[in-house]
């Protein structure tokens, strides 16, 4: 075994699809090269090991934000104890601002940008020469046929354990400044049929959950069509084996025909992600979102009441010009659209985006180390963002754990941010943490805040045992399968 593909997944059930890809697409060294993943917590010693085992003459590691700063510190032990392997790094944190980066001074090569062909190409001269001599290598964007599918690389274990992240396309035709995708010139979809052969290939081999990861399911509406009918074909043929799809959806386009298509689906089977970020109109154009908000916000409202999909909606707090009130008005505004999710981010400048033209006039201060979460603009200071940054933490632990569905309502009122902020205040002055809050202290300390609004201790604790003593919310009366529950969970 001459080449080891690897690279630190956020988790176990998150397998690299871009690992894949470059195994699939490695041609004649294809035999020579295996692919090991680990997962971000591990020892370095650990890995540094793991990795030697194989005798590599060549370690591709896959960078990504979540895993720079782990993966450096494997690399400079890597290079210390075998300093004859050769690293090769890919991926989106190393195709940017490249030369800045400690990552890459301890690297031998970097190839920015696509890798299925210059990879392959690079490990060839590696092994047979010429020697290359530049380190940095541009990667080649190959025609879309070309590009080997790598479905058949996921492993039995693989389908019977984890994530299955597959893509009908890649790229993005919208210019959003705080996305990576806003220096493609557009989207590229594989050829339909070749990738719905793979998929059926995958289902008959037992995969029931898949991850779109394309930024625009819903570019292209034949094309969506035509993939939600492979799956309602499965749930008819199979009803009592349901597989389940995730996809991310533009907000503002859904036609009646994909409507139609959606509404067929039965509870439990899919899951969109929607990316809002802001529904302030200056933003938007500020960042170069094009986005009709009274569409997106018609399209959740239909999805949300007249179809059975699991509905995660995406908001982005720490935009240029984005105030905490105005902040608080569209997240109010999506609250009464009532999604089953509201994911509330905060910005993050990812190295290469646009974003970057808005840190002077703006004040835009960001964390030097990843994943570069901002800590301060002109509209929002250090401590304010710190609140924030709280307040999408223990939404997370209260709203979308799906745990407090009777309380939650209660708790916000009629003025969901500001009554949800006062709490996460008063929750982070009360027990000084963010993590590591058992459940059986979270519901005391609800049942407690509830008090101190007025509410009677038993009225309080009775509400909250309502909610502890497993009651589901209204979304979710049906119960999921095994392999949504789990999906759900990761």
């Amino acid at each position: 075994m001459s080449i080891l593909l690897t690279t630190l997944n956020a988790r176990y059930t998150h397998a690299s699809l871009g690992l894949r890809y470059l195994l699939a697409n490695m041609g004649e060294l294809q035999e020579q090269t295996r692919l090991q993943e680990f997962v971000i917590g591990a020892k370095a010693t650990e890995i540094v090991e793991r990795i030697l085992s194989y005798s590599p003459k060549i370690v591709g590691f896959g960078i990504y934000i979540w895993n720079v700063e782990e993966t450096a510190k494997v690399v400079a032990m890597l290079k210390r104890v075998a300093p004859q392997v050769v690293v090769v790094l890919g991926g989106p944190e190393v195709s940017h601002e490249t030369n800045e980066q400690e990552i890459v001074k301890l690297a031998d090569y970097v190839i920015t940008g696509w890798g299925d062909v210059t990879f392959p190409k690079l490990c060839g001269e590696i092994l047979h020469g010429p020697k290359p001599l530049m380190k940095v290598h541009a990667g080649v964007q190959p025609p879309m046929a070309e590009i080997k599918l790598p479905y058949s690389l996921y492993s039995d274990d693989d389908i019977k354990n984890r994530t299955l992240y597959v893509e009908a396309s890649r790229g993005c035709p919208f210019k959003c400044e705080f996305c990576l995708s806003a220096l493609d010139k557009t989207a590229w979809p594989f050829a339909l049929d070749n990738f719905l052969a793979e998929m059926e290939s995958l289902y008959q081999r037992g995969a029931r959950l898949f991850k779109f990861v394309d930024r625009t399911f819903n570019l292209n509406i034949k094309t969506s069509l035509k993939i939600m009918q492979f799956f309602l074909d499965k749930l008819e043929a199979n009803p009592d084996d349901p597989v389940y799809a995730h996809f991310e959806l533009v907000p503002d386009h859904l036609p009646d025909a994909l409507k139609e298509g959606i509404a067929k689906f039965p509870q439990g089977a899919l899951q969109f992600e929607i990316g809002i970020q802001s529904f302030n109109p200056e933003v938007q154009m500020l960042v170069s979102r094009k986005q009709d908000n009274q569409k997106a916000a018609d399209n959740i409202r239909w999805l949300t009441k007249q179809s059975h999909a699991h509905m995660h909606v995406d908001l982005i707090a720490g935009l240029p010009g984005e105030t905490v009130d105005s902040f608080a008005e569209g997240f109010n505004k999506l609250w009464a659209l009532e999604p089953h999710e509201i994911q509330f981010g905060i910005l993050k400048r990812l190295r290469g985006t646009p974003i970057i033209r808005h840190t002077q006039e703006f004040g835009m201060v960001y964390d030097p180390y990843a994943p570069y979460t901002i800590l301060a603009n002109k509209d929002i200071d250090f401590s304010t963002m710190q609140r924030l940054v709280r307040f999408a933490r223990y939404w997370d632990l209260v709203a979308n754990s799906g745990r407090f569905a009777h309380t939650l309502p209660v708790l916000l009122g009629d003025a969901p941010f500001q009554r949800f902020m006062a709490f996460s205040d008063w929750l982070y002055a009360n027990t000084d943490a963010t993590h590591r809050i058992a459940l059986e202290r979270l519901v005391a300390m609800v049942a407690r805040y509830l008090q101190t609004q007025g509410m009677g201790k038993e009225e309080a604790e009775a509400l909250l045992a309502s909610d502890y003593a497993g009651a589901k919310p209204k979304a979710a009366e049906t119960p999921a399968p095994k392999r949504q529950a789990r999906r759900l969970a990761a």
